[in-house]
């Protein structure tokens, strides 16, 4: 089983989002909440209110892969 340091590198939280693409909050969780409507252009998972972005999918989307 893993623990939550271990899904924690697995994943973004909003904040960390934020930070990457230089957004304000209101911003990002607008697009977070549009992205997981969608699941494009990369996935994101809801829990509860938290959102949470698989870093594979995020980084290969902001790397044009």
């Amino acid at each position: 089983m893993m623990d939550d340091q271990m899904v924690d590198r697995m994943v973004y939280t909003a904040e960390d989002i934020q930070k990457i693409l230089g957004l304000g909050r209101s911003v990002t969780y607008t697009f977070l909440e549009k992205t997981f409507s969608e699941q494009k252009p990369f996935k994101v998972l809801k829990v509860g209110k938290m959102y949470r972005v698989p870093k594979k999918g995020f980084d290969q989307w902001l790397n044009g892969e």
